[in-house]
């Protein structure tokens, strides 16, 4: 083959240019593309290179072995920081050569470490590299080759497999597919401080879903991790550190077993503050922060213990003051944010330590033109990170503000914080944007914000354009804050219904989530609400009957009852009442029939017995309650249920059946006296409850007037 057509055949496996070996700066051919001098290999050059990686596989099919070992060697410091003399290696089948001389057991130690170490170097390369190896089975081949007793050998496949696990391109799976490979892991790890800081990485890197979480912990990980927290290594303590964070995160087992550990006669607890102290490394306070973090969220530690509210949380807020480097600040809020999450306290001790809110800001202005980043390196690699900044800042925001009506005041007065969020609802960032509508939300269930900082900016607008085209993960909280603003006391309602808001909502009902059928309806629900006939003759049609008693039958509680609510909001006023069951009654009828004795919670026959009394107020509604016996009777025994929010419903549907100053009172009356109304009423006049008792008094007076 000429060198021409093994060069495209090269480059076209590789996907690259050029995959060669850089040459010297004086061997380059010099010319110029847009006034400046350029350069590269010419053929000549290419041809030596490919040439001189050809010559080193061919050194691996050497009948001599000594030649065999010392060609590999010599490949060993060919690819030291070559990435393209790895790239050639690989695609001239260097790795299933080097992975058979590796598990070939008339192999020599010495030539079988030096494989294992040529294809660690190999995967310090590119992502590519890591694929190409993957694909040529070298986690399978270097697992087997831990059986070996020989621990040089067991290291350097240690540290391939480390190098190889850690890559994002490699399926962590492949370490649990051979069920007996934790527990000979497990085993290693007394052997040396390499093995336990290769074997501690894997497992961090390898512990992605609760199922790894539980392999791991059955498999005696705590023990035989724990003491390692106490190694005279930094390495052997770090990685050790973070396998407990990755254990922990989400898990109750996990955390409520390492509450109780001991490390060489000290909680484990304990061990994890003392590394909080300040004059450890920022990754060893950060990653003790965020075990005692998981361990809290998780129930195992108190939220007002002291290692919580006296440590970990200071610890994390220090984490995001500017003198830290970008992703330690980022991870401290991020982490703030989930500590905090569901505690009010906690949040408002957050609120008041370091200046937290102002200091947060800053997120917002890095870097500066004025920045104190001298390193070049350091600030590109920041300029293209400053998006995360960003998105952490909101992310803590919204975990600070959830409750306290305060605490949300103080954030939306920091400097220009309206506007930011804004603009962050527009970013390119896909998690910007999620973090920005997850702070707007936080903020709008705050009444007095909805009415002042949101009015100010119109936020609505921006939002109502991030609903149009956005994934399920943003239009679920951009939904959810729409909700919000739809309340009848805010602003915003006014525009967003103005802007033919129902009829994105009512495609949202229609989604294969539950989440956003939930709230779709329950921002119909709150727009119902005291609206005007115009919006709600709109949201029937566009809506569609079909569409509503679909959604009055959802799998889903939570959309039922927003259905129901939905229902509720409009067949309120009589003339609304009259007009809805006009067009729609039967169909709305034999809804609460069906609701009514189906096995539904109470909460849920609650509702349906109010929709009942709804209807009971129309003037001329009730009568499809009169004319239904069977309606009737139901509402009678629930007048008699053993629960008195059924009870309370159901006597006030009789209490509007029978109101004295309607047309027909009289006729309803005797009716119902018939059917022995009466005399249940009076019984309820005289129980315990007062709400109950009250209700039915007011109902019987109607019979005494």
């Amino acid at each position: 083959m000429c060198c021409s057509c093994f060069l495209k055949r090269l480059s076209a496996a590789l996907g690259a240019e050029c995959l060669l070996s850089a040459a010297p700066i004086g061997a380059l051919v010099r010319g110029k593309r847009d006034g400046v001098l350029v350069g590269g290999p010419t053929p000549h050059q290419c041809a030596i290179f490919t040439a001189t990686s050809r010559h080193y596989v061919d050194r691996l099919f050497d009948p001599d072995p000594e030649k065999v070992l010392q060609g590999v060697i010599d490949m060993k410091n060919a690819v030291i920081g070559n990435n393209k003399q790895k790239a050639n290696l690989i695609v001239l089948g260097a790795v299933p050569r080097l992975l058979y001389l590796l598990q070939q057991s008339s192999s020599s130690l010495e030539l079988r470490t030096e494989c294992a170490i040529v294809l660690g170097s190999l995967a310090m390369g590119t992502e590519n590299n890591i694929k190409s190896l993957v694909d040529c089975h070298i986690i399978p081949a270097l697992l087997q080759g831990l059986l070996c007793p020989d621990l040089i050998f067991i290291e350097a496949c240690l540290r391939c497999l480390r190098t190889v696990f850690i890559s994002p391109v490699t399926p962590v799976q492949l370490l649990y597919t051979d069920p007996t490979v934790i527990p000979h892991l497990m085993s290693l790890l007394s052997r040396s401080e390499r093995t336990q800081e290769y074997i501690t990485q894997i497992f961090s890197h390898c512990c992605k879903t609760p199922e790894h979480q539980t392999v791991l912990f059955n498999h005696g990980a705590i023990q035989n991790i724990a003491p390692l927290l106490i190694s005279p290594s930094y390495k052997v303590r770090m990685q050790a550190l973070k396998c407990f964070s990755v254990l922990a995160y989400e898990n109750t087992q996990v955390s409520m077993t390492l509450v109780n550990v001991l490390v060489d006669g000290e909680l484990l607890s304990q061990v994890f503050v003392k590394m909080m102290q300040r004059d450890h490394p920022i990754e060893m306070q950060l990653t003790a922060a965020k075990c005692l973090t998981y361990m809290c969220r998780a129930g195992a530690i108190r939220t007002d213990d002291s290692c919580i509210v006296l440590k970990t949380l200071p610890c994390l807020v220090r984490m995001c003051s500017k003198e830290h480097l970008l992703e330690e600040r980022v991870e401290g809020a991020e982490t703030l944010a989930y500590l905090m999450e569901p505690d009010v306290e906690l949040q408002r001790i957050a609120s008041t330590t370091d200046h937290l809110v102002a200091m947060l800001a800053d997120y917002f202005k890095y870097p500066s033109s004025v920045s104190a980043i001298t390193d070049i390196k350091r600030l590109d690699h920041d300029l293209k990170h400053a998006h995360e900044l960003r998105q952490a800042a909101f992310k803590l925001y919204a975990s600070l503000g959830s409750n306290d009506e305060d605490i949300r005041k103080k954030i939306t007065e920091t400097e220009n914080m309206m506007d930011r969020i804004v603009s962050g609802l527009s970013e390119s960032s896909i998690k910007v944007r999620l973090a920005a509508v997850r702070c707007l939300h936080s903020l709008s269930r705050s009444v007095q914000q909805l009415r002042t900082s949101f009015h100010d900016h119109a936020v609505w607008k921006p939002l109502m354009k991030l609903l149009q085209n956005a994934p399920d993960e943003v239009l679920v909280m951009a939904s959810s804050t729409l909700c919000n603003l739809l309340l009848e006391f805010s602003p915003s309602k006014e525009p967003i219904l103005e802007s033919g808001v129902v009829e994105l909502l009512c495609s949202l009902t229609q989604s294969d989530s539950p989440a956003l059928r939930v709230n779709g309806i329950w921002a119909l629900m709150n727009m119902a609400f005291q609206a005007d006939q115009k919006v709600k003759v709109e949201i029937v049609r566009c809506l569609g009957t079909e569409q509503l008693f679909r959604l009055l039958s959802d799998p889903d509680a939570n959309v039922l009852m927003k259905t129901l609510g939905l229902l509720r909001n409009l067949l309120s006023t009589r003339p609304h009442i009259d007009q809805i069951m006009s067009s729609h009654g039967k169909q709305i009828m034999q809804a609460v029939t069906l609701i009514l004795e189906a096995e539904q919670s109470i909460e849920v026959k609650e509702q349906t017995l109010c929709i009942l009394a709804n209807i009971a107020d129309g003037n001329t509604a009730k009568d499809l309650i009169m004319t239904n016996d069977d309606m009737l009777q139901k509402v009678k025994y629930y007048m008699g249920h053993s629960n008195v929010k059924l009870q309370l419903a159901a006597t006030f549907c009789v209490s509007n059946l029978i109101w004295n100053e309607e047309d027909g009172s009289q006729e309803r009356q005797d009716k119902l006296r018939e059917m022995g109304f009466v005399d249940i009423l009076h019984k309820l006049t005289q129980c315990s409850d007062p709400n109950l008792s009250d209700r039915a008094k007011t109902a019987m007076q109607q019979y005494l007037a």
